[in-house]
Order: structure tokens, then sequence, then C-alpha cells
């Protein structure tokens, strides 16, 4: 290819690099990480709580046999491809070039979301919240707030909690979320995102929860609860075609998600109707 293909090419992965990590995922900075992983499975270490104890003088400090759980985790093969005509690109007055590349990028970074979506979907039974047949109410709030401080679940601003676009204007109709006086200023609407921090946690909405038989389930966690695994990053590759006269795009990654600590979630399922 000429000097002008590298350009586009090069450009072209660089545009769709930077899509997915502005606008791609929205979950992949909530939880656990681990990059650059070699094979099809990774593993995360669940730890279990130490116990301090007294040592006689000159005696031999306790240990606290700290219990280790290792949680595999499974990494899959993803891809989203498709063609740009070279011709095309003369006959519209859009960028065809980054409309395909934030496609790309969206695509992967949804199914990104999707992995650590269902990674928290598998907390049932005691981690749920469900009072009664009703939206996201303050008593549903407060009762999952309850469930993570019960269990120790650290305060330390690693805490976030996603709702559906519905349960967002829910909150948005209760004062202490919505009025300034009681979140302050720092904790408002994050510019760029409808996001914000209340009850110690980082509040966003999410438009791929779960829902079944009008039940939508939203999840409450600590970042260390929930592990996402990258073996190979967004990466793109651009094929010239002169059969086609067109460029293929394909975008592809390899990633996996787990749920390390059930402990570390709380399920709060919400009606909407």
């Amino acid at each position: 290819m000429s000097t002008i293909d590298q350009a586009f090419v090069k450009q072209f992965e660089r545009e769709v690099h930077e899509s997915y990590q502005r606008l791609g995922s929205k979950l992949r900075h909530t939880v656990r990480t681990k990059s650059n992983v070699v094979g099809a499975t990774t593993t995360f270490q669940k730890v279990g709580k130490g116990t301090a104890a007294t040592k006689a003088r000159h005696g031999m400090v306790p240990v606290m046999n700290l219990d280790h759980e290792p949680v595999e985790c499974v990494l899959t093969d993803y891809y989203a491809g498709d063609w740009i005509d070279r011709l095309d690109e003369l006959k519209v007055n859009i960028d065809e070039r980054q409309v395909i590349a934030n496609a790309g990028a969206y695509a992967l970074g949804r199914k990104s979301d999707e992995l650590i979506i269902d990674a928290l979907a598998t907390v049932t039974g005691d981690q749920t919240v469900a009072v009664g047949s009703t939206g996201l109410t303050k008593q549903k709030v407060l009762e999952a707030y309850a469930r993570l401080n019960e269990a120790d679940v650290p305060d330390d601003g690693q805490r976030f909690a996603i709702v559906g676009p519905a349960q967002w204007s829910d909150l948005l109709m209760i004062q202490e979320f919505a009025d300034a006086s009681y979140v302050g200023a720092e904790g408002m609407a994050w510019r760029g995102t409808q996001a914000k921090v209340w009850l110690g946690a980082h509040w966003l909405y999410h438009s791929g929860l779960p829902i079944t038989a009008d039940t939508r389930s939203c999840f409450w966690y600590h970042r260390s609860a929930v592990a996402h695994a990258v073996g190979a990053d967004v990466t793109t590759d651009v094929t010239w075609h002169g059969d086609r006269a067109a460029y293929f795009v394909a975008n592809f990654m390899s990633q996996g998600a787990a749920l390390v600590d059930a402990t570390g979630v709380v399920r709060i399922e919400c009606l909407e109707a």
C-alpha cells in the first residue's frame, strides 16, 4: 500500500482505541483488572479475613493463616468488523472512517461491560434486595447500603452502583440523591457522563443491565469483588481488498470477567413498567 494508505490505517487504529477508551466501556474502570494475560484462563485470589492476636514476650508472632481461594477467569475472543468502500468516502458528508471506528469500538465496549454484568448477575440469595414490587426506592438503597456495611465491605471510595435508566429517574426523585445540599458540589454529575457520588459510592446508569419479567437487576459492589482479565486489548486490523475496492476493518479483543467475592456485591431488583 502507498504511504497515504499507511497513514489511513494508523489513524483508523488510533481512532478505534480512543473511542473505546472514551465511550466504549463504562464499567471496566470499576473492577479489578489484569492486563496482558497469557493463555486461555487466569486466576484471581479471594483472600479471607485476618485476625489479630497478642503474643508473649520473645514469643512467635501469631500467623493469620489467611484463606486463599483461587477464582478462575476464562478469556474469550471477540470480533467486530465491517467494510469501508474507498469511493463511498468521497460521496458522503460524514467522516465514514470515524463512524465505523466508533461503531467497532462501541461494540467491543458493550461486550466488555456485558462480561462484567454477567459476572455480577451470578449473585443471588441473601445478596439480593427486593423490597416489594416497586422501582428503586430510598428504602432499597438503604437496605443495600446496610448489607455492604454489615459484610465489612471497605468504604474506601471504591464502591460502585450501576442502575438502569428508569432507576436513574427514580433516584432523581430522592431528594438526598438529587439535591446538591446533601451530595455536595463535588459529588454532583461528572462532566460528560451521567454519574455522581452518593453514600460513598459512584452511581452511574447503564442500559445493559439484565431484566426479567419487568424486573430490572441493579448492582452495588466493591471494585475488588469483580475481576476483569484482558489477554489482548482492543486491536484493529485494516486490510485493503482490491477485488472489492474497499478496506475491511477487523476489530478484536480477548477478555473475560469473573465474580471473586459475592459478599462484596448486592443485587437490587426493581420493578420496571
